[in-house]
């Protein structure tokens, strides 16, 4: 007999002899009132076509679904050690959540890391180690075209839309960046009003939907631009080709989720799926974009401008950096963006399988501009898991001005890695819009959280610097970081990662064989 012949049988039975007994007894009426929606939920189970597992195995089977919605927190909890977690394991969970309670960060006992396995990576420090006063360095973003330069913090909190995240955690990241002097990039889904509440510094995103800058077809428009980039908060203005989480794709808010105040923000109608291209309607060649950039520039009254990728095809970052010497137009900055994912909900394999890791694609921005002759007219910004200063650290030696980052500042709020952040049940009310999940934030207590992350993030960040006896962190270089290839052989990034010389790109005798057929077919014309 199979279990759901022997179910039928049982609810058969069960239902018969309840029957019966309640006639003589109260009690029997309360059991049968307990135990009958289980038997109306076996009967139904059996008749569903969804669910296999339901149909042969009616009641206990949604143990499995149980289970299955709880198994991250499960895994997290009574699995995974403190460091084989994924994406971020509780060894740096645990330090972000203590640096953002001001509890002890402090380890006992040594190192849980094997120093001795292939991957492990450590700074050179001095037998001359230097104190640094300066516990919150600047770096300067603007170049001569910029009448409005920003003095920007080495860490800040990464793109992410009020739609994406909940207005108070919107607000609870805006607060936290005014607190400690750091900005904060609002996302592709435009400058919110929960963005604007407690004067953050702000890093204005245009996306390919042009979201608060963008007339009735979806297309820019200079004058709702104009008038958000001339607010004092707006500190930069980043336009974003592409991101780590899903490059190539763009994105869709169904009509059911957009609310009219979403819409309003957004500067879309109601009623419509609000879509977000692939790519850019405003320009479609390298020079086009580079105008866009002066462009913006202009209209923002001289603020600093750049743009965000995911590193793909080295052709066509090639043809920008082409495009940049024939117009003789530079953005201020660029955001690289890894191909290791981030918080944006994507298709399984965008987020496995394409764009370029963030290592990689660093060394290869940096190399180029190196390699034209105008590294020093740009500021790099990279983007991608980086959550301890030892992670900001090897970032910059590899040749980043600035970091920015999503999931770090996502548990400085408290953030579990659920991995629920595109359903909407998000457990801690952070990536959600529902209203009775996202009140549980509290914007004072979360902003201080966030601001006590970074300050001590960005403390540690200066003390290894002084430890490795340098004065700055722009003295960072890659002879400075070791990594363990393989037994005793160590390496530094020096050795690993070469660098191109200034301005060999532009020499055609000196361009290296592995950058030649890129360089040789990357066009400022066209992509």
């Amino acid at each position: 007999m199979t279990v759901r012949q022997s179910f039928v049988l049982i609810a058969i039975s069960l239902v018969a002899l309840f029957s019966v007994l309640s006639v003589f007894s109260t009690a029997w009426l309360w059991s049968f009132t307990v135990l009958g929606p289980l038997v109306a939920l076996g009967i139904y189970d059996m008749q569903q076509t969804r669910h296999s597992i339901l149909r042969l195995y009616p009641v206990i089977g949604h143990f499995r679904y149980m289970l299955e919605a709880v198994r991250p927190e499960i895994q997290q909890y009574f699995v995974e050690s403190n460091t084989d977690g994924a994406p971020i394991n509780r060894e740096f969970r645990s330090l972000i959540y203590q640096r953002a309670k001001k509890a002890d960060d402090t380890r006992p006992f040594g190192t849980i890391f094997d120093v001795n396995r292939a991957g492990y990576e450590w700074i050179n420090h001095s037998l001359q180690p230097k104190h640094l006063d300066n516990l919150d360095p600047r770096i300067k973003f603007g170049g001569s075209d910029c009448s409005q330069p920003y003095m920007a913090s080495p860490l800040n909190i990464s793109a992410m839309s009020f739609g994406a995240l909940s207005k108070n955690a919107i607000m609870a990241l805006n607060k936290g960046a005014k607190i400690g002097g750091f900005s904060h990039n609002t996302g592709e889904g435009g400058l919110s009003p929960y963005h604007l509440e407690h004067g953050g510094d702000i890093v204005w995103q245009i996306g390919t939907g042009y979201f608060g800058c963008r007339d009735s077809d979806g297309n820019f428009d200079a004058e709702k631009f104009t008038e958000m980039a001339s607010k004092d908060v707006v500190k930069m203005i980043e336009i974003k080709l592409s991101q780590g989480a899903k490059p190539g794709h763009g994105g869709v808010l169904p009509a059911a989720k957009l609310t009219q105040e979403i819409a309003n923000i957004r500067h879309v109608p109601m009623g419509k799926d609000v879509i977000s291209p692939a790519a850019h309607a405003a320009f479609s060649t390298p020079i086009g974009l580079l105008e866009f950039v002066a462009q913006l520039r202009k209209i923002s009254g001289g603020k600093p401008v750049g743009f965000k990728l995911c590193i793909g095809r080295r052709d066509e970052f090639l043809a920008i950096c082409k495009a940049m010497l024939e117009s003789g137009i530079t953005p201020d900055f660029i955001t690289v963006d890894g191909g290791e994912g981030g918080t944006g909900a994507a298709p399984t394999e965008m987020t496995n399988s394409v764009g370029t890791p963030i290592r990689d694609a660093l060394i290869f921005v940096n190399n180029a501009l190196i390699g034209i002759g105008l590294r020093d007219n740009i500021r790099i910004i990279a983007s991608g898991k980086m959550f301890s200063a030892f992670h900001i650290l090897r970032i910059l030696a590899l040749g980043a001005d600035a970091v920015n980052s999503a999931r770090g500042m996502m548990l400085s709020l408290g953030c579990i890695q659920s991995r629920t952040c595109n359903t909407d049940r998000c457990p801690t009310g952070i990536a959600t819009q529902n209203p009775s999940r996202n009140k549980a934030i509290v914007v004072s207590d979360k902003a201080e959280r966030v601001a006590n992350f970074h300050r001590q993030t960005v403390t540690n960040l200066v003390e290894l610097t002084g430890a490795a006896g340098l004065s700055s962190i722009d003295q960072l270089r890659p002879k400075h970081i070791n990594r363990r290839v393989q037994g005793t052989d160590v390496q530094t990034y020096a050795q690993l990662y070469s660098s191109l010389d200034e301005a060999c790109l532009l020499k055609t005798s000196t361009i290296p064989e592995d950058w030649r057929d890129d360089w040789n077919s990357a066009n400022s014309e066209h992509w």
